[in-house]
């Protein structure tokens, strides 16, 4: 006898429907799994066979052979376990399981019959709402399928419940809070560097890259880390991307889904796959993990440079491409990359209260590191000069809350122009001659700033893109003159200058 029962597989973040068809049939007693399984799925046979004598069962002396199709496809992780010990209860000791057909199935299981959370339920739940199929999913993950509504979930917590079925709990997913601003920092600490929290400012109101250069302690971490605090909630739709990435990655905390914008500091030792993401099992990268949020490299010069070349493309694109021999899966990258870096190796060239002992060939090689192609995808470059203990004293502080209001503000103007949620970061040529002209006065500016500072015509681009954010803070229809005047003091600043 053959039983039927569909589950999923992931590729790069989109689920495939998977069939798991077992038949129990005369033979040598044995246990197979084929269909390309990876060591994790072939271990299920020993989960599941103890969490069947769990309930009570005995297992007859049969041939049992559980097919996971389609066969060329790679099978990877403990979600099968459910589906399989279903596919066995119904094969070979005829346990009724006929209305399951309308659901798909995940779930580890323990040698108890308990289930445990998997990776890869948002979505399974993204899939099933498209095939007009229900869930059947451990307890764990209810929360995560519920970002999909209108469909049915059923929850359970061990595999006996499996075999009573109308009792088993139906979960009811509750509404998203998507203005939870639950952050443990806020730019009130950050005292003084009046200039850096405006450049953080801005960045956040358009989605800008940023670039801060100043000797050790001068605040560029601090600020970094509070740049999330200042943008905008996430709707719905950037809930369920980031939480599904999250969720492939298995690293969506217990029964929960990603609700605030992520920051993500990877160390300056970090492999070019761990960043973009890849392996011989793809998984998403740090970048990946950074969707919607802040990727911040800090010590941006002691990253290996072929591992900052690869930054390049997703930048631009919003999105990576994994190609190995046997797959392509593409993740979202669409993050906001916040980048800070010493002015030297030792970290005190024009620090006022220490003495820089870098010779000149040694800094103009330190900065070398940083190719041009990539400074110039950077929006938003500052100094973050020394602060004295005194000053940090005498200055008031902006708090996040008085800093997103801002933001937001500005957000409600890029919105209303554009007719849907888009940074001005991400305007195109043709939306920049629509919504970035410049009148002959401060087309004049830029031409001779373009000249002097040696821009790409990329470069003069993203002045203007920033011009246009500093309207939209300013409350400007039209860039004017001083808004582009201070979009140009972001690029003024050459990190390979001396």
């Amino acid at each position: 006898m053959v039983s039927t029962v569909f589950s999923i597989a992931i590729s790069g973040i989109n689920a495939i429907k998977v069939i798991v068809e077992t038949d129990s049939s005369s033979g040598l007693p044995a246990f197979n799994i084929v269909g390309l399984p990876d060591s994790a799925v072939r271990e299920s046979r020993e989960r599941v066979i103890s969490a069947i004598k769990s309930l009570g069962y005995r297992l007859p002396p049969k041939r049992i052979t559980v097919n996971l199709s389609p066969a060329d496809l790679k099978k990877e992780g403990a979600m099968y376990d459910l589906p399989i010990a279903i596919g066995v209860l119904s094969s070979s000791l005829g346990v009724k399981l006929d209305k399951l057909a309308n659901y798909l199935v995940a779930g580890e299981l323990s040698l108890s019959g308990k289930l445990r959370r998997c990776s890869g339920i948002l979505p399974m739940a993204i899939l099933a709402k498209k095939l007009g199929k229900g869930l059947i999913i451990p307890y764990e993950n209810s929360l995560e399928a519920g970002l999909v509504e209108q469909i049915e979930i059923l929850a359970i917590k061990h595999l006996s419940e499996i075999t009573n079925f109308e009792n088993i709990e139906r979960f009811s997913p509750g509404s998203i809070d998507n203005n939870s601003h639950s952050y443990n920092v806020d730019f009130a600490d950050v005292k003084g560097q009046p200039l850096a929290k405006r450049a953080a400012l801005v960045a956040a109101a358009g989605y800008h890259n940023m670039l801060m250069i100043g000797p050790p302690g001068s605040g560029k971490t601090m600020i970094a880390s509070r740049i999330p605090t200042i943008m905008p909630p996430m709707d719905k739709d950037e809930i369920i991307e980031t939480t599904t990435i999250y969720s492939v990655a298995g690293m969506l905390p217990d029964n929960s889904y990603i609700t605030t914008r992520p920051f993500r500091a990877p160390h300056h030792t970090i492999s070019d796959v761990a960043l973009v993401g890849g392996g011989t099992i793809p998984r998403p990268g740090e970048i990946s993990l950074a969707n919607r949020g802040v990727l911040f490299l800090d010590e941006l010069a002691e990253f290996k440079r072929s591992t900052l070349e690869v930054l390049r493309q997703p930048i631009e694109n919003g999105f990576v491409n994994i190609s190995r021999a046997h797959s392509n899966v593409t993740y979202p990258a669409r993050f906001m990359l916040v980048t800070a870096s010493n002015p030297c190796k030792c970290g005190n060239y024009g620090n006022p209260f220490k003495e820089c002992n870098c010779k000149t060939s040694d800094i103009i090689r330190y900065r070398s590191k940083l190719s041009g192609p990539l400074l110039d995808r950077i929006d938003i470059m500052i100094e973050v000069p020394a602060i004295s203990y005194t000053k940090t004293k005498e200055a008031s502080s902006t708090s996040s809350s008085e800093m997103r209001d801002m933001v937001l503000s500005a957000l409600q103007r890029q919105k209303k122009r554009f007719g849907k949620t888009m940074f001005n970061s991400q305007m195109s040529s043709e939306d920049l001659n629509i919504y970035a002209k410049l009148n002959s006065d401060t087309e004049a500016i830029l031409i001779k700033s373009a000249e002097k500072f040696g821009l790409s015509l990329r470069g003069i681009n993203r002045v203007r893109k920033v011009s246009r954010t500093i309207a939209d803070i300013a409350g400007h229809d039209r860039i004017e003159e001083n808004d582009l005047l201070e979009a140009l003091q972001y690029r003024e600043f050459s990190f390979n200058s001396l």
